[in-house]
């Protein structure tokens, strides 16, 4: 007899990440393609030498240096192992069995699998031209709704909604349901899409914003992330967080990426000059491709993504399709982006 489970759990898929394929070009994952800094990789080694103690379970350092970064009280701020981590502690904190999480699709994988796995139900409203439909998502909000997530920029459509918009939005939505936007590719947007969601957060006690060292900061092994929001939220979120995940390594590293913030940043320009050379290279070719604000672009390919995504690991080259909506293609190095332009000219010249 093995042993009882349950039973709701039969039918939920596993998360699944972008493919490796050793040799091949990977540019399935969003991950930066340049390595830390010196002082960042110094950080990593000065810190290995104690990964014999626990690390600091209170982030006490890293939450005072985050506190100077967004001009917060570090009692606004709470640290996780990702922002993943912190997107499934929201959700256990806000829902349970008969409520509802609400969130654009598609958006973010991992929103509806941790809704489920909490028991809570997954509401999930349709994206009007490749972005939130902020309207709709309003117009979805019942008495059951505890908890909405706004992926902004959009993973894995790549944009963002209007700021000014955004601000309408989150005023409309009622004051006991907590609003969290899910900002991993924020260094990636480009004004006049910046959206001021910290001055959100000043003036609505229901936002909480998630943000990550993964993406332009470059740790997205060492797994690090961060909350913003009010004390309240923070103090709950405190309470379903699994101890001693952010490890020593990944402090340290965040920290001294936090010191050589301006330097890591000037990274991401070349990372949007390579965007904006992609995006014009495909809709030259021939596809439909949204505006980015993020480190990747997402090729609209209804009935036609897992096509194009067998294709091109055919090629060596690996890019992430999701179901048969469309590819997501990080931005890479250069060399990269050419071979993966080349690719898809020829496939779209074969249609």
């Amino acid at each position: 007899m093995t042993a009882r489970l349950r039973p709701e759990l039969a039918d939920l898929p596993a998360y699944t990440p972008g493919r490796t394929v050793p040799g091949a070009i990977k540019i399935a994952s969003n991950e930066t393609v340049q390595p830390p800094l010196p002082s960042v990789r110094a950080a990593i080694e000065q810190a290995a030498e104690h990964i014999n103690r626990y690390p600091d379970n209170g982030y006490i350092e890293l939450k005072d240096r985050l506190a100077k970064h967004v001009n917060f009280a570090p009692e606004h701020i709470s640290v996780g192992c990702g922002s993943v981590s912190l997107c499934q502690q929201l959700i256990q904190i806000t829902a349970t069995v008969g409520d509802e999480v609400l969130f654009g699709w598609r958006s973010f994988e991992i929103y509806p699998l941790q809704v489920r796995t909490a028991g809570a139900t997954p509401v999930a409203v349709p994206l009007t031209d490749h972005t939130h439909d902020l309207d709709a998502m309003l117009a979805a909000i019942t008495d059951r709704t505890r908890l909405i997530f706004v992926c902004n920029p959009n993973n894995p459509t790549s944009t963002v909604v209007d700021p000014d918009a955004l601000a309408r939005f989150v005023a409309a939505v009622p004051p006991h349901i907590l609003i969290a936007l899910d900002e991993a590719y924020v260094e990636y947007i480009r004004d006049p899409m910046l959206p001021d969601s910290f001055g959100l957060v000043r003036a609505h006690p229901n936002v909480v914003v998630l943000r990550t060292f993964s993406k332009a900061y470059g740790l997205a092994g060492l797994r690090i992330g961060y909350a913003v929001g009010d004390p309240d939220i923070i103090t709950a979120l405190g309470k379903v967080y699994v101890p001693f995940t952010a490890t020593t390594v990944s402090q340290a590293a965040a920290i001294a990426s936090l010191d050589a913030a301006d330097e890591l940043l000037e990274r991401t320009d070349a990372v949007v000059a390579e965007r904006d050379r992609v995006t014009a290279g495909l809709r030259q070719a021939g596809y439909d491709v949204p505006d980015s604000q993020a480190n990747f672009v997402w090729l609209p390919l209804p009935g036609r993504a897992q096509q194009f995504a067998e294709a091109s690991a055919d090629n060596r080259i690996i890019v992430r399709p999701y179901g048969d909506d469309g590819v997501r293609v990080t931005v890479a190095a250069t060399h990269e982006n050419d071979a993966f332009l080349e690719f898809a000219r020829r496939w779209i010249g074969h249609r």
